[in-house]
């Protein structure tokens, strides 16, 4: 009533805003605990409510206060978990008037002189009510010092003194607080539930409305009893008559989810121009292009779980149809398809947020989904062309259903590239190769022996390859590049190097050689550089040997095939089914004149 005496209008969130605990909807646990705790007189002296918003936080702490200071129609009640609502106390807390009963935003009031005037008000008897009662709300934006400030009280208030806490982030809130508080999770709403709630307020309020609108209210709710009641006032007073689920999508600007899954079938099919006319036409009445995104992802996160979990499909806020044909979409489509649309649908929303126009970033999301719709994930292109290959390639049949000799060894490539002219990459399975022979001047095939102490201590070094493995297990990284790229092997022995420079090599390479493998081995070593004869360096025969390897793989009939599908694609890398042999013993081709010759022949300190 205003001062004239005319009667204002309340919301229907604080109209219907529950009183008891019998008319709090969706927190049965809750309210049996407190119940319980009430009945056997074990009421504790601090309680934290947290749940998101809406669910009844404060709504639960006002009720408690009430049930704590109830002194019943007669005077002469006690503390009950059904408040009469009619006593003095029960009407001057829900008007918020009472005296010893005190709310605090934290949100306003964070600092530790806002917690040292409760702290000092607390040692007070109340004025006229049973208990003191301190209600916080948002207490998680207290600071530091304030929630230190209230520890000691909190933990032994007086008798008379109970505190009440409600925040929606409860990890805020510091875990010395939490562990002298009776903590209460409030969980969301079923949408049963709340559609029952929103049905007996309409009731209440003699409004009509559709199953289907107060089925759209409820999801957009999302579990919130405040929201959705809000949502509700707002539709009764947008709607003439009965309220219709159109009105309630316009409303909230929600796409037709009929029309959302027509999109969603047309992208899947792969219709772009389709697609982008069913967008343009929602957009031209009234969706928002982030809020039809929005909707496509939860239809393929819903497809997605009702696939696995058809039962999934039976949700009170779906409608039959929707239902059913939703059912008959998830056993169509892979699940590969689905997952794909998913995260390339969470990476459009961000696009969308962040573009200048949100349409021409939709428009754009929806062409790159329609574009991938009925792209074969790369087991199964490999299995097509495996099963097919001649179906595969455009430029007509490729000689052998599959490679000779695949599967028994040989080389295995790995094809990224782009697909046509969209950059999109295609990675295939490693394909197993004919083995062929290796190519002149290669590495061996066999691993380097290891090098081996001998009997006094020292490092025997047999073959250059196990030089350039002690290099690299002595971590000089330097000189391991400069012999991979710069020496050419013309002749080796242990304790004997000559090799021919490469034209980048270091004047001082053979002393610092020397030097090191003195130093690592204990024994000396002599190394000489000559004008010519040194076979191809490691880095050289390396690159012959990948080279090599890639020209293999296109000759391969299956790998053909692969690269007539996607004519952009090139073979990024060479993946061998063995591990590779150390990269050293490509210079130990350069060793045959060492074993023509025999170590127990040369002296490697003989005079030149």
């Amino acid at each position: 009533m205003t001062e004239t005496g005319e009667k204002t209008y309340q919301v229907l969130a604080r109209k219907y805003r529950p009183a008891t605990f019998a008319d709090l909807v969706g927190q049965e646990a809750m309210v049996r605990t407190l119940k319980n705790a009430f009945a056997a007189d074990r009421i504790a002296h601090a309680f934290m409510m947290t749940g998101i918003r809406g669910t009844g936080k404060t709504t639960t702490a006002r009720i408690i206060a009430k049930g704590l200071n109830c002194i019943g129609p007669d005077g002469k009640g006690g503390p009950t978990t059904e408040p009469c609502g009619i006593c003095e106390p029960c009407i001057a807390i829900a008007e918020g008037r009472h005296v010893d009963v005190l709310e605090m935003d934290a949100a306003s009031r964070t600092g530790v002189g806002d917690m040292r005037e409760v702290i000092d008000s607390v040692h007070y008897r109340a004025a006229s009510a049973r208990y003191k009662i301190y209600i916080i709300d948002e207490v998680h934006m207290l600071s530091n010092a304030a929630f230190n400030a209230l520890l000691k009280t909190l933990e032994e208030p007086p008798a008379h003194v109970k505190f009440i806490f409600a925040t929606t982030e409860i990890r805020k809130v510091p875990v010395t607080v939490l562990s002298r508080c009776q903590r209460f999770d409030l969980k969301r709403i079923e949408p049963e539930v709340q559609m029952a709630l929103l049905r007996k307020i309409a009731t209440a309020e003699g409004a009509q409305i559709t199953d289907g609108a107060l089925a759209l209210i409820a999801r957009a709710a999302e579990g919130s009893a405040r929201d959705a009641t809000s949502l509700l006032d707002q539709a009764i007073s947008n709607g003439a008559g009965e309220t219709s689920a159109d009105m309630v999508r316009a409303m909230l600007g929600l796409a037709d989810r009929g029309r959302v899954l027509d999109l969603f079938d047309l992208i899947l099919r792969g219709d772009a121009a389709g697609a982008l006319a069913e967008l343009a036409a929602q957009y031209s009445d009234g969706a928002d292009p982030m809020a039809v995104l929005r909707d496509l992802a939860e239809i393929s996160h819903w497809l997605s779980v009702v696939k696995i979990s058809p039962e999934a499909a039976d949700d009170p806020t779906t409608p039959q149809d929707e239902r059913e044909r939703g059912l008959k979409m998830a056993q169509a489509v892979p699940m590969r398809a689905l997952s794909r649309a998913w995260q390339m649908l969470l990476k459009a929303l961000e696009e969308v947020a962040l573009a200048p126009n949100a349409m021409m970033a939709a428009e754009m999301a929806v062409i790159r989904l329609t574009h991938v719709a009925d792209l074969p994930d790369p087991e199964t292109l490999v299995r097509r062309l495996q099963n097919g290959p001649a179906a595969a390639s455009p430029s007509g049949p490729v000689a052998g259903g599959a490679p000779a000799g695949g599967g028994n060894g040989g080389a295995g490539g790995s094809i990224g590239g782009g697909s046509g002219g969209d950059g999109q990459a295609v990675h295939s399975p490693m394909l197993r190769l004919a083995p062929s022979a290796p190519a002149r001047g290669a590495p061996h095939a066999q691993m380097a022996p290891q090098a081996q102490p001998d009997p006094a201590g020292e490092i025997s070094l047999l073959t250059f390859g196990q030089v350039v493995d002690l290099i690299r297990a002595k971590r000089d990284m330097l000189l391991l590049t400069e012999v991979e790229h710069d020496l050419r092997l013309v002749r080796y022995a242990p304790g004997r190097i000559e090799f021919e420079p490469a034209p980048s090599a270091k004047p001082d390479l053979a002393a610092r050689l020397s030097q090191r493998l003195q130093g690592w081995t204990g024994q000396r070593w002599g190394v000489s550089v000559v004008a010519g004869g040194g076979s191809a360096t490691i880095a050289e025969a390396r690159d012959a040997l990948d080279t090599t390897a890639k020209t293999q793989a296109l000759d391969n009939p299956l790998v053909q095939a692969v690269m007539a599908a996607f004519p952009a694609a090139k073979i990024a890398a060479i993946r061998l089914p063995e591990p590779d042999a150390p990269a050293s013993l490509a210079a130990d081709a350069g060793q045959d004149g060492a074993e023509e010759t025999g170590s127990e022949d040369w002296d490697p300190f003989e005079d030149d």
